[in-house]
């Protein structure tokens, strides 16, 4: 009697260990298929926070008004903050056509990297034919596929917003141009300089092109080694143990929302934020 008091006490301490020890899995679970494409628990936590995202603004701010109730006084906040932050980073005359797109990567990665911590995500799910638990829910961010994602439309939306705002021959110069001073540099020297800017430039492109494999590694990174660590912890003890964790995840969260907005930010000033005596 006192062995199975004892095995039903510990059964779920066991459970959670056990399933501490087989980790998290690298890559999203495929849930079903539709039209032919693969359904994974990641994409269906991208729906299910961003219809919630919208929900929870919209019911927040309704109509904006000139005295803003408290939902909008919080949105409000945010934005100007954002605002302050971001302005002088990547210039005003750049700022308007970038704010949209940095706010909108600030929130979407930030509630995605907290979605991990909400009730139910990682939770329910069902077994596959091997018995492997599948979760219908999934942090966005500890999927690859997902921050690559991300990665890929801020550096198509750098190029567009750079060659817009800066212009084609300010892009090139910026890239290849002799940035020496033509009228205090000797003649000589400024021509030798011209094939080392050159070459400078190529290797700069060498760089751009990696910035999209830096910023979703950088994301995917620590998203998916909070998730193993939350897994482990919560594993060796269910209670009161994590919540330390839970509150490091929630730190993290934020700051990786911020570095990766802000290295876009700054990748697009670095195109945007100069002065016009400069840029002619």
């Amino acid at each position: 009697m006192n062995k199975l008091l004892s095995t039903i006490l510990l059964f779920p301490l066991i459970a959670t260990s056990l399933h501490a020890a087989e980790g998290v899995s690298p890559s999203p679970y495929k849930l079903t298929e539709i039209f032919g494409l693969p359904l994974t628990n990641t994409i269906v936590t991208t729906w299910v926070i961003s219809i919630l995202l919208i929900i929870v603004i919209r019911v927040s701010v309704g109509t904006p008004k000139l005295i803003p109730g408290k939902g909008q006084a919080v949105i409000e906040n945010l934005i100007e903050g954002l605002r302050g932050l971001l302005e002088p980073i990547v210039g005003k005359k750049a700022f308007p056509m970038t704010f949209p797109l940095l706010i909108g990567l600030f929130l979407f990665i930030l509630i995605h990297n907290w979605s991990g911590l909400f009730p139910g995500v990682g939770v329910f799910g069902m077994h596959d034919e091997n018995g492997t638990l599948k979760y219908w829910m999934r942090p966005a961010n500890s999927d690859l596929n997902a921050t690559l994602g991300m990665a890929l439309v801020a550096m198509l939306a750098w190029l567009f917003i750079s060659l817009k705002v800066a212009g084609p021959k300010f892009f090139m110069w910026e890239l290849f141009g002799n940035k020496a001073d033509k009228k205090d540099t000797p003649k000589l020297i400024y021509l030798m300089l011209i094939p080392i800017f050159i070459g400078v430039g190529f290797i700069e492109m060498i760089s751009i092109a990696f910035r999209p494999v830096s910023l979703s590694f950088r994301l995917y990174g620590n998203v998916f080694g909070g998730e193993n660590l939350l897994n482990s912890m919560t594993g060796l003890a269910p209670y009161i143990v994590p919540v330390p964790f839970y509150l490091y995840e929630v730190l993290v969260g934020v700051v990786q929302a911020l570095i990766f907005t802000l290295l876009v930010a700054i990748y697009i000033g670095l195109m945007t934020n100069h002065d016009e005596e400069h840029a002619h």
